[in-house]
Order: structure tokens, then sequence, then C-alpha cells
């Protein structure tokens, strides 16, 4: 019997967009660098983890900063099942030229890792 394809959807569900959560995050998250990326994550007590970007106008003009934002979500949308459940992740672009899809998701991937073990410190 064949083995289903996992899904990897990104509803708005999944999308922070709240302005307070954002700034909640930015004084009561971890924070986590990774060169041209700085990421903050909280747990959230939901079942899905959630994402949004914080992107200047200082990174470059509108289709280079659009173009790092579709990056950013696509490598969110194809980790979504190695991210732990219920985190808010919240990722602020510091300026650069963009990069390939797997640079984002390589960088996401060492912040995930070093932000829960941050959360599992902070817990005791």
């Amino acid at each position: 019997m064949p083995v289903p394809a996992a899904k990897y959807p990104f509803p708005r569900t999944m999308r922070l967009r709240d302005p307070l959560r954002f700034k909640q995050l930015f004084t009561e998250g971890f924070g986590v660098s990774r060169g041209m990326i700085k990421f903050f994550a909280a747990p959230n007590g939901d079942a899905v983890p959630r994402l949004g970007i914080s992107i200047s106008r200082r990174v470059g003009t509108a289709p280079r900063r659009n173009l790092i934002k579709r990056r950013l979500r696509e490598a969110f949308r194809l980790m979504q099942h190695d991210w732990p459940k219920g985190y808010d992740l919240v990722i602020v672009v510091r300026p650069h030229v963009p990069l390939p899809l797997a640079e984002y998701q390589r960088a996401m991937s060492a912040a995930m890792v070093k932000t829960v073990r941050k959360v599992e410190d902070s817990a005791g």
C-alpha cells in the first residue's frame, strides 16, 4: 500500500499578523541571529507554528523585499513539519542580497535548534 505524500499547506492560521504579538515576541521572545536574519520565537499554546516577517525598506526595493519574503515563507512552509508545534516565529530581515531557498532553510533550521534549546533551558 503506498504511503500518502506529506502535505505542506500554509493557511492563514499559520500566519502571524497581529502587531501586538510581534511586539510581544520582540520583548519576551528568544532571539537568535543568523547573519542576514534575526529570529524571535516563543511558545504560543496553539497546535500549529506561526510565521511573521518584518522587513524594512533598508533591505532594498519592493521587488527585492518581496522575493526575500516569498523565499522565507516557502522555506517555512517546506519545514513546517520539522518545526515544533506551538511556536510563533518572527523573522527580522537585515539588508542582504536575496539568497537561494536552501540558504534560508539552513538558517531557519539552525535558528530553530537554538531557539528550542533556549526555551527548554529557561523552562528548567
